[in-house]
């Protein structure tokens, strides 16, 4: 059965600017109002379109929250700063000052409680926001290989299991700290953490 989101979108022009104004309309009413107060009225009235417009581009609240999160994570980028540990360090921060926006805060722990109960949500944070975010893991580690710093991947499928578990506990333990256990993920705690992965990366890259 065709999806309404992709029905709806097929043959039709997007504005981008409608779009960076509806997805910003979203992540302020999100800090304002809550998850559960939140409509997709009140985003089309803040980002002054209608809200059919809003329905020909999202199938509902979910997707357009989702979506929403997902463009504040595209601004992650891996610094060049020399070396493995200083370009995990710069990643790992930005990520970490992401996390301590509002909107981010909200937006994050309201999509993942609702995905609890929601399949569809949880594959739409998949492709939306993890998925795209791997490639910080595979430029990183490229860049690694090219500075000698970790000998070349000859096992494809093997790299693509360890880039997953790298992203896991990365993403896992910075969403904790923030989020969970509301700590700040400063630089020394941001360094402490990426010593005790790249011990890990050893280890792993020693293995037969």
């Amino acid at each position: 059965m065709q999806s309404r989101t992709s029905a709806t979108r097929t043959g039709r022009p997007r504005s981008a600017a409608a779009d960076a104004a509806i997805l910003e309309a979203t992540r302020a009413a999100l800090v304002e109002l809550g998850w559960s107060k939140m409509t997709l009225g009140d985003v089309a009235t803040r980002a002054g379109v209608a809200k059919t417009t809003l329905y020909r581009r999202w199938a509902g609240k979910n997707e357009l929250v989702v979506d929403a999160v997902a463009v504040l994570f595209d601004e992650l980028e891996l610094p060049d700063r020399g070396s493995l540990a200083a370009d995990i360090e710069g990643v790992v921060l930005q990520f970490a000052a992401i996390l301590d926006r509002p909107e981010a805060k909200t937006a994050l722990m309201a999509v993942v409680a609702e995905s609890t109960r929601d399949e569809p949500l949880r594959e739409r944070i998949r492709t939306s926001i993890v998925d795209r975010q791997k490639r910080l893991v595979l430029e990183g580690r490229a860049r690694a290989t090219a500075r000698g710093e970790l000998p070349p991947e000859t096992d494809a499928a093997a790299a693509a299991r360890t880039a997953d578990l790298i992203f896991d506990v990365v993403a896992g333990a910075v969403v904790h700290r923030t989020l969970v256990s509301a700590e700040p993920a400063d630089e020394e705690w941001v360094h402490s953490f990426t010593r005790v992965l790249l011990l890990g990366l050893a280890g792993a890259s020693a293995q037969p």
